[in-house]
């Protein structure tokens, strides 16, 4: 778990030079800040077997400075494996991996130095107090970030004294984020990093990832979770079975699986009929399809306005008028060609514990 200088434009106080902040730029700063190519990786197979196993079969992408770039897809994906490869913490079979312009398997000290990881399943030692824990971690750096400046960017100045297991779920991955940074890194790596919290605390983790990314930090999101990826990413990668089976930014994503729009409302009974014959009408309908008392309006990007203003024309006045949203959801189940099991997806075994 390793951190080093913020990337160009940013600023941090260090422990040591509190009364100053240190703008550190890198050599280049319209380089990208991690290369990931054709990176490939096997594990031994089964006992007996000469056979290995696929973890990343063939992963390509990079991370321009000050971005928050996602790796999404399920459990057993190739992401945790790839962002291993990536901090110097596992050796690939194949492919190369550039982040700052420096290999992590030829040299990983340099890597290690330059990036935070928030790994899956940190643990501390239950007694062992939040400030405790982040100055025992600075302690490894000659320039480690402030303490107190991290207590209060991760809202645990209150909770500097509590032990490790007597914190809450959503502390814990505070307190993993600050450990991660407590080096002043250039990259963050936050590896399923709402996985188990309840929905208030994940939008809290949420707020702190943006939070940090606005110091400067470039960060790598390795998630499960649609929405969080949709919410933080500028731009992502789609991993399933160790390949890349899409990429670009969110809105790209979801525009690439299908332009059209629907829109669903409710009318008063007495104008049903009327309203169904004229929405069938319209040159931006492509189909009407009626469940109950709901009429869904399948069309063109178009279609809210032309429903609103036919309707209108007939005097004909909504009891409620919602529109369907595409997501990233909608993305996966395209390019895997199978449905994303929620339940399914967060309860399942980490990556490591099926290798």
């Amino acid at each position: 778990m390793s951190t080093a200088p913020p990337p160009a434009g940013g600023t941090i106080t260090t422990a040591t030079d509190t009364a100053a902040t240190v703008s550190r730029v890198p050599p280049d700063a319209g380089a990208p800040v991690v290369e990931v190519r054709n990176l490939r990786k096997t594990y031994p197979g089964t006992k007996g077997s000469s056979e290995r196993k696929v973890a990343v079969e063939d992963v390509s992408f990079s991370i321009a400075p000050g971005e928050i770039f996602g790796i999404l897809g399920p459990n057993g994906a190739g992401k945790t494996t790839t962002v291993e490869c990536l901090a110097g913490l596992r050796e690939a079979d194949g492919g190369t991996v550039r982040v700052l312009g420096v290999d992590p398997q030829a040299d990983p000290a340099t890597v290690r130095d330059a990036v935070g990881v928030q790994l899956q399943e940190a643990a501390l030692h239950e007694k062992i107090t939040v400030e405790e824990a982040l100055r025992l971690f600075a302690s490894f750096y000659e320039s480690p970030a402030d303490i107190e400046e991290l207590l209060d960017l991760l809202d645990l100045a209150e909770h500097r004294g509590v032990g490790f297991a007597k914190l809450s779920g959503g502390q814990k991955q505070r307190l993993s984020i600050a450990l991660a940074l407590v080096g002043n890194p250039r990259v963050a790596i936050l590896d399923e990093l709402t996985t188990g919290l309840d929905p208030a605390a994940r939008r809290a983790t949420w707020e702190l990832v943006e939070r940090v990314r606005d110091r400067g930090v470039t960060i790598l999101l390795v998630t499960h979770f649609m929405d969080e990826a949709e919410r933080l990413c500028d731009r992502l990668v789609i991993i399933d079975h160790g390949l890349v089976v899409a990429q670009g930014t969110p809105a790209e994503l979801i525009d690439t699986v299908d332009t059209s729009r629907v829109v669903r409302l409710r009318v008063p009974a007495a104008d049903h009929d009327l309203a169904l014959h004229t929405l069938a009408g319209l040159t931006d309908v492509e189909r009407v399809d009626v469940t109950g008392s709901e009429i869904e309006v399948t069309g063109s990007r178009r279609v809210l306005l032309a429903v609103v203003l036919a309707l209108a024309e007939h005097e004909i006045v909504p009891d409620d008028v919602r529109t369907v949203s595409r997501s990233l959801e909608d993305v996966f189940v395209a390019v895997t060609g199978r449905t994303y099991d929620h339940a399914a997806g967060a309860a399942a075994a980490p990556e490591g514990a099926s290798r």
